[in-house]
């Protein structure tokens, strides 16, 4: 969308031949009818702009979608429910690993990650209504 002066910052296609390191390769997998990866930015998609991903999830499984690591950088992490009646229900589990503690995520939330904390595994255990994820940091490119 670059018709106009401005109009180059709004993203409407996805960022192509993203390459995930090594502990996200399990999210790669997912089959398109349990995650859609929706947009994607970081430095490369606009100079300058910091890391954002956007994803759904429909379904739920036992499938790994992101292996524990760490970052030299914050990140947040965020889950939100669909329900239009209780936006606050996840609509589904997610199990979220911070350093050696399992959390299991019912309830819309954000995540906020220190840099060089310990995370994941990211497992969707259940999903009765689609997720809505995103993950954001001051990064240009995410390692």
């Amino acid at each position: 969308m670059s018709e106009t002066k401005y109009g180059k910052y709004i993203i409407t296609e996805r960022k192509k031949d993203i390459v995930f390191p090594e502990y996200r390769r399990g999210s790669m997998e997912a089959p398109a009818d349990m995650a859609t990866l929706t947009a994607f930015l970081d430095g490369q998609v606009i100079k300058d702009a910091f890391y954002v991903e956007c994803a759904w999830f429909w379904k739920g499984s036992d499938l790994v979608g992101v292996d524990a690591h760490t970052h030299d950088y914050n990140e947040v992490a965020a889950f939100f429910g669909t329900n239009p009646e209780d936006v606050t229900e996840l609509g589904g589990e997610i199990e979220f690993w911070l350093g050696d503690e399992k959390h299991i995520l019912t309830k819309s939330c954000l995540v906020f990650i220190p840099k060089g904390l310990k995370h994941c595994p990211l497992i969707i255990r259940k999903v009765n209504r689609p997720i809505f994820h995103f993950s954001t940091a001051p990064t240009k490119k995410y390692q």
